[in-house]
């Protein structure tokens, strides 16, 4: 997900998209536990979409 779809997002929608993502992420984590992912990136594009959706969060509550 880029940051200029992050930035279209409403505060409520970006709550929603982040607790499921962070659920892909768990999973997709715990899989590759168990046995290694085909493209084990997804872990580390999921982890940075996370934390550009929580920045975002964050600097709409400073605002």
């Amino acid at each position: 997900m880029k940051q200029s779809e992050i930035k279209e997002l409403s505060v409520a929608e970006l709550n929603e998209k982040l607790g499921e993502i962070k659920k892909s992420y768990s999973d997709l984590k715990l899989a590759h536990a168990i046995s290694p992912l085909e493209n084990p990136i997804q872990l580390r594009s999921l982890r940075r979409t996370v934390a550009r959706i929580a920045t975002e969060l964050t600097k709409r509550e400073l605002q």
